[in-house]
């Protein structure tokens, strides 16, 4: 049962003096006369004051009473109100990074919240729909939740997501809006792009401000041989030049600052080399968004990858492997290597050779255009020498013979006779062979990066028959499905994630609030789109009308009372001239 308006059941207090008037009442002892006309000069006055005594007009009384019931539930629109009939708000709030921008001590999101509280609390018993736009749409609150459910799920909201295409979750809150011609209310900080074509029931409130930031759009480290480097790119967002402090925090206390003069608009560079193998905290002063001004670099050092000639290899490409393995960063020797090179026909991870019959190519030679096994492998003036094509995808061929291939497994095969080509003696080889190393440690476990922007897929590799799981920085727990190497949609906030294998940690990466399009807050200000069709947002509320059957109940008990209490003084009367 719902009151639209509560106040209305105050009316229910007029039920105490209706009765408590038929509890005090005047005494009038009976007076007895001779004839009608000596009637007039009786005194009519009571003689007794008020009495409290036993009344005998129930009737009258519950009459009047269900009158009072009656009015109060009519003033309170009092109804028997379902999920089915309850009045429905569906509001799409901006999940967007830039909607954590402070102005005037307030964020946009906390003035999108206050916007969502007052469009539902405008109508008691409102339910709503609340969805978070972002690059796969969140529904915050609902399907159909009351104002404290609402409350409740935005008391903590704090919008993480790059830059987006809002249309989806419009799509989304079409499909839970209650009836699809009702409106619906977006929540956003800025005007709405160009190229997205706003449906007619779409009412659009902006709660944004124009403000001037600065914000790191780029960061990369390197580690190598004991040494770090740095490289930060940070942009001005602001109408005006300004001079920053970059200020970098070593993980054994020391502090780096170096100041950048950066023109409206304009971006600067900021590099440093230091010896440090921990996380490196970078950060910017405090403007209108803290989140882009902050950022942790991890080491980024490759993991070693141990590389060994298997038995049977010819004397050729084992020489020219030790020569790589000698001089290649993060490759070492073992007797059990990760990336085992060995002969065609072999079990091993890389297999190098040919078998007759034997042909020689000097070009053109066809790649497969992306794949990172040929990543700058240029092929100008090679000369190779092929056999009998091996199994697995062709990767790089020569007309109808394919030279490099690779299998479902990751197993590479190099149909390449060493002894009769030049190609070990070009820069094409050990890039090749590099490159092989390389996707062999992306398939290590762990993360094969450390770092992320936002909205950025997630590699990670998980062994089989432990639980593993993404922690956040705020607790937030996903749980990886499936072993092996895996692609992961993008994680909900910045900062450290955490990768645990049945309760312990085994790797670590950080996701950076860095997106240029959130931290240019210069576009976003007051917008207001008016829906051009569509019922009301709360259209199930329209709908619904005030009930009238309290009121004709009400102006019926009435008249029964009425008509009760005249005839009840009629029969005295006709008593008395009776006598």
């Amino acid at each position: 049962m719902t009151a639209l308006t509560p106040l209305g059941l105050l009316a229910l207090l007029a039920a105490l003096p209706i009765t408590a008037a038929y509890f005090l009442r005047r005494r009038q002892p009976p007076r007895v006369v001779s004839a009608l006309f000596l009637w007039r000069q009786t005194d009519q006055l009571a003689e007794a004051g008020a009495k409290f005594e036993r009344f005998s007009r129930e009737a009258s009384l519950l009459l009047e009473l269900l009158a009072v019931v009656l009015a109060a539930v009519y003033l309170a629109d009092l109804r028997l109100s379902t999920p089915q009939t309850a009045p429905h708000v569906v509001v799409v709030v901006d999940g967007s990074l830039s909607m954590r921008a402070k102005s005037g001590g307030q964020t946009a999101a906390e003035r999108a919240v206050a916007v969502v509280l007052a469009q539902v609390g405008r109508t008691p018993g409102t339910v709503a729909t609340v969805i978070e736009s972002g690059l796969k749409p969140v529904v915050l609150a609902g399907p159909r939740a009351d104002e404290r459910r609402v409350k409740d799920a935005l008391s903590g909201w704090q919008p993480n997501q790059p830059a987006h295409d809002l249309a989806a979750a419009l799509v989304l809150a079409r499909e839970m809006s209650s009836l699809k011609e009702q409106r619906v209310l977006l929540v956003t900080d800025g005007p709405v792009p160009e190229n997205l074509a706003l449906p007619g029931n779409v009412d659009v409130t902006s709660v944004g401000k124009a403000l001037d930031n600065v914000a790191f759009v780029s960061a990369q480290r390197h580690d190598e041989r004991g040494l770090t480097r740095v490289t930060l790119r940070v942009t001005n967002f602001g109408t005006e030049s300004v001079e920053v402090p970059v200020r970098l925090t070593l993980d054994d206390g020391g502090v780096r600052e170096q100041p950048l003069s950066l023109l409206a608009g304009k971006s600067g560079v900021v590099r440093l080399e230091v010896g440090t193998g921990g996380p490196i905290d970078a950060r910017l002063p405090d403007d209108a968004l803290v989140e882009d001004g902050r950022l942790t670099l991890l080491p980024a050092s490759d993991a070693p990858v141990s590389v060994g000639a298997l038995p049977g290899l010819d004397a050729v490409a084992k020489s020219t492997l030790e020569r790589f393995v000698a001089v290649a960063p993060a490759v070492t020797s073992s007797a059990t290597p990760a990336l085992g090179v060995g002969p065609p026909g072999s079990s091993a991870q890389l297999t190098v050779g040919a078998a007759p019959p034997l042909s020689s190519f000097v070009g053109p030679f066809f790649a497969l255009k992306g794949h990172p096994l040929l990543d700058d492998v240029e092929l100008g003036g090679v000369v190779w020498t092929a056999g009998a094509n091996p199994p697995g995808r062709p990767l790089l061929s020569a007309g109808a013979t394919v030279l490099v291939s690779e299998e479902d497994d990751g197993r590479l095969h190099f149909n390449v006779e060493l002894a009769r080509s030049n190609v070990q003696r070009t820069p094409a080889w050990p890039l090749l062979l590099m490159n092989a190393a390389r996707q062999v440690r992306g398939r290590l476990h762990g993360f094969p990066r450390k770092q992320l922007m936002l909205g950025e897929d997630v590699r990670v590799v998980t062994r089989a028959q432990v639980a593993s799981a993404l922690v956040g920085p705020r607790g937030q727990k996903r749980q990886v499905v499936g072993a092996g190497p895996l692609v992961l949609p993008p994680l909900s906030s910045p900062g450290r994630w955490v990768l645990t294998e049945d309760g312990t940690v085994v790797d670590e990466l950080e996701v950076m609030a860095m997106d240029p399009h959130e931290s240019n807050l210069t576009g976003r200000g007051p917008f207001e789109h008016v829906a051009t069709e569509g019922l009301p947002l709360a259209s199930e509320a329209a709908q619904l009308p005030r009930s009238r059957w309290p009121l004709l109940a009400l102006l019926a008990a009435l008249g029964l009372d009425f008509a009760l209490t005249a005839s009840r003084r009629r029969r005295p009367a006709e008593a008395g001239v009776a006598s």
